[in-house]
């Protein structure tokens, strides 16, 4: 690389890691303030919500990365061609092509980026978050002890506390389980306490009722007790052994295991194919976004009102390609065949580059364009 190239490099470099700073520190503040709101409202310390939120950084560095390498290469351009410099290479002869280079290689360095970031950092920050939301959540008392609302900690339960005294005693207890289509059973109690007893867990409810309702025949039978115990260890337990987010699972295993992911997890072969090839296509797009931003502002001559009819353009073109990468996953998701579809956003992006910097090449053919346009 010429001294120029290694020049612009540096700019996009330094550039991106600002843009990349701030974005992260948004999308960081946002989600730290839930995180914050549900671990330490469940009794859980600032250690643990450090490490779940060191834990979700892999992925908003995901969601901000190639946002941040397209406002770098759009600012970088836009502040070369504002000092002239892009007017004193195309005077030198420089071609369009060869300008492009900082960028291409820019591109590809945020790629490998993103590829270390999709196929190892965050499947594996992934896992680990997971454990750790599994270690939290048996502990039973972080689980089900939250006044005034309505919880679901199993399909077909339902449990609620009106207040939760200081001494840990539970009042105004309903507990309603659905899991028997026949039988519906809901349990009120004045006061109750939460007791274990090695891995069993039990709710003690004091001085309530049980309904008993036969959902064929709506025949409902009700049983008063001064005291009842309700083993709550097999709701803690569904939450020991849960199917694994598909993005924890390692891109080897989705790609020479298909089959037993499929049995040990649930994930269709459409899915997993889909998963895998997003990994890939993540890391393609920064560079058809990196070259889509400096393309686009290469169709500008010099002008003191700037390039930000380009920009706008560049900008436009970036929405579409990000929508058009969400439409393409349904046909993979039913036809895991359909894979190819995954990169078609990341190679319309790179034709859309590949046009503007044939365009730019022919100054004489831009400006007569722009001419029509006004006319």
């Amino acid at each position: 690389m010429s001294r120029y190239d290694r020049y612009v490099l540096s700019q996009y470099l330094l550039f991106f890691g600002f843009f990349a700073l701030i974005l992260v520190a948004v999308f960081w503040v946002n989600r730290a303030v839930v995180l914050f709101d549900t671990l330490i409202g469940n009794g859980q310390s600032a250690l643990v919500f450090l490490e779940f939120t060191a834990l979700t950084l892999p992925n908003l560095i995901r969601i901000v990365l190639p946002i941040a390498a397209f406002g770098a290469a759009v600012w970088v351009t836009n502040r070369l061609n504002s000092e002239s410099e892009l007017t004193v290479l195309r005077a030198t002869g420089t071609s369009p092509w060869q300008m492009a280079r900082p960028a291409l290689v820019f591109g590809i360095i945020t790629a490998l980026m993103m590829s270390a970031l999709t196929h190892y950092l965050l499947p594996a920050s992934i896992s680990q978050l997971e454990l750790r939301e599994s270690e939290v959540s048996r502990n039973i008392t972080a689980k089900l002890l939250s006044e005034g609302d309505f919880l679901h900690p199993a399909a077909g339960v339902t449990f609620y506390i009106r207040q939760i005294d200081p001494d840990g005693t539970l009042q105004d207890v309903f507990l309603s389980d659905r899991r028997d289509p026949e039988v519906t059973v809901t349990y009120t109690g004045n006061r109750a306490f939460l007791v274990r007893d090695g891995e069993s867990a039990h709710l003690i409810m004091v001085e309530g009722m049980a309904q008993r309702l036969e959902n064929k025949s709506q025949r409902l039978s009700t049983t008063f007790f001064s005291d009842f115990s309700y083993d709550i260890s097999s709701l803690a337990r569904q939450a020991e052994n849960p199917a694994r987010n598909i993005r924890a699972i390692p891109s080897l295993e989705l790609m020479n295991s298909t089959a037993a992911v499929t049995r040990s997890d649930g994930y269709s072969a459409g899915a997993q194919a889909e998963e895998l090839h997003l990994r890939f296509a993540r890391a393609l797009i920064c560079i058809a976004v990196t070259l889509i931003g400096f393309s686009a502002l290469m169709l500008g001559t010099f002008s003191r009102f700037g390039v930000w009819r380009q920009a706008m353009l560049a900008f436009i073109i970036l929405i579409f390609v990000e929508g058009l990468r969400g439409v393409v996953s349904d046909p993979v998701l039913k036809n895991p065949d359909l894979w190819p579809l995954i990169y078609l956003p990341t190679l319309l992006g790179l034709a859309v580059a590949l046009v503007f910097l044939v365009l730019s090449a022919r100054p004489k053919r831009i400006r007569a364009m722009a001419a029509e346009t006004t006319a």
